[in-house]
């Protein structure tokens, strides 16, 4: 491991495969499944991301001078602002009605994923910070010399937000909501933290759920088969065509991850006696399980609710893990256990007068956020805190 003084490398990698899996994921660690080698290969490999999708691969790659991986960073020239879930189209607008050009920009994120986590990846070192700090300003100098309006870190973790603001990076915050698992029994355990009526109220929709005929599964490992994947692409495609117009998602890319993720996934299927009828896509953390895409074939009542939320709520207490990450928008999870959490996302800006402005705009913005999580923090329906 270098030792401060060694002279480092920071290089750009278009092509992932490009990287033994090894290595990768020896910076990546092992906690956060969407920052795996597997993970961000499926999508490249099923063109899920890819130049013609406006994501251009441009991972950031640390090495010493025997050409050891130290850090890596995921990161991608965009030629838009879709699939991000940090919301910019203003700041292009602005950017480009004062005549500048705002893409294609650099981003630092898991495409498609609102899911926090490390971006700075670095193998175990006597000095991580100076390896972070050493890819950070591989970053700005990428930025520079491809002469890009800006460059962005959507969904770092609270940790490296130092390191960030310590190279002139402006913060953003937002929010999401997450569960938090205080070492419940089973589910009927969390449900006696709740108040009496919001007890009663998920245990009813839980029941209507059960009463209509619907079943559920839990599918994880090698209880997947192709067939549900198919099933679930249906579900997924029919989402996107309603409300956003084009999925994300190709269908090699499950076909790709029912081989190498299974065991990280759990897939949350329902039926109408052997119908299928909806399915909710998690991946399994060290620590956390991560929802991440639902679709159904129709309107069921409270089966989003159940699926969704009440299913992962389940398995995470089964598998002793930490939290559920829900992901963003939503203020109904908050009468389902979910708690409103801080998110952060990170902004190198070049151009002064335009980084001025954003600057006063995130000001604003920040004490809004501060001001919703506190109002939401105020209705959460556990006893302790309503009813002392």
């Amino acid at each position: 491991m270098p030792d401060g003084r060694e002279e480092l490398q920071v290089e750009t990698c278009q092509r992932l495969t490009d990287i033994p899996a090894a290595e990768w994921d020896a910076c990546a660690g092992g906690d956060n499944p969407f920052l795996t080698h597997r993970f961000l290969t499926a999508l490249e490999e099923s063109a899920s991301v890819c130049r013609e999708e406006g994501w251009l691969p441009q991972h950031l790659l640390l090495r010493d001078s025997q050409g050891l991986l130290l850090g890596a960073m995921p990161l991608y020239l965009k030629g838009h602002s879709q699939g991000e879930y940090i919301f910019d189209y203003g700041w292009a607008n602005a950017y480009e009605r004062a005549g500048g050009r705002y893409y294609p920009k650099l981003l630092s994120a898991v495409p498609f994923t609102p899911v926090t986590g490390p971006r700075l990846l670095v193998r175990e070192s006597l000095d991580p910070v100076a390896l972070q700090s050493a890819l950070l300003s591989g970053l700005v100098q990428l930025t520079d010399r491809l002469q890009v309006s800006s460059a962005h870190v959507n969904f770092p973790p609270a940790s490296e937000v130092s390191i960030y603001e310590d190279r002139g990076f402006l913060i953003r915050n937002g929010h999401q909501y997450h569960w938090e698992n205080r070492g419940y029994r089973d589910f009927d355990d969390f449900l006696d933290t709740l108040t009496s009526r919001k007890r009663k109220s998920i245990r009813k929709e839980r029941r209507k759920v059960a009463e209509s005929g619907i079943r559920i599964e839990r599918l994880t490992g090698d209880a997947l088969t192709p067939e549900h994947w198919a099933v679930f692409y249906v579900f997924y495609q029919d989402t996107y065509d309603r409300k956003w117009g084009h999925p994300y998602l190709t269908p090699e890319f499950f076909e790709i991850v029912q081989e190498t993720m299974r065991d990280d996934i759990l897939l949350v299927m329902a039926y109408d006696g052997e119908t299928p009828v909806a399915g909710a896509l998690n991946l399994i953390g060290s620590d956390a399980l991560f929802g991440r895409n639902w679709g159904s074939d129709g309107e069921y009542k409270f089966l989003h609710f159940e699926a969704c939320y009440y299913q992962a709520i389940d398995f995470a207490i089964e598998r002793g893990l930490q939290r559920v990450e829900a992901g963003t928008q939503g203020e109904h999870k908050v009468q389902r256990g979910y708690r409103p959490v801080r998110t952060f996302s990170a902004h190198y800006i070049p151009n002064e007068s335009f980084r001025d402005a954003v600057a006063e705009f995130l000001d604003h913005e920040r004490r809004e956020v501060t001001r919703i999580i506190d109002h939401l923090d105020d209705y959460t329906p556990f006893r302790q805190e309503n009813e002392g």
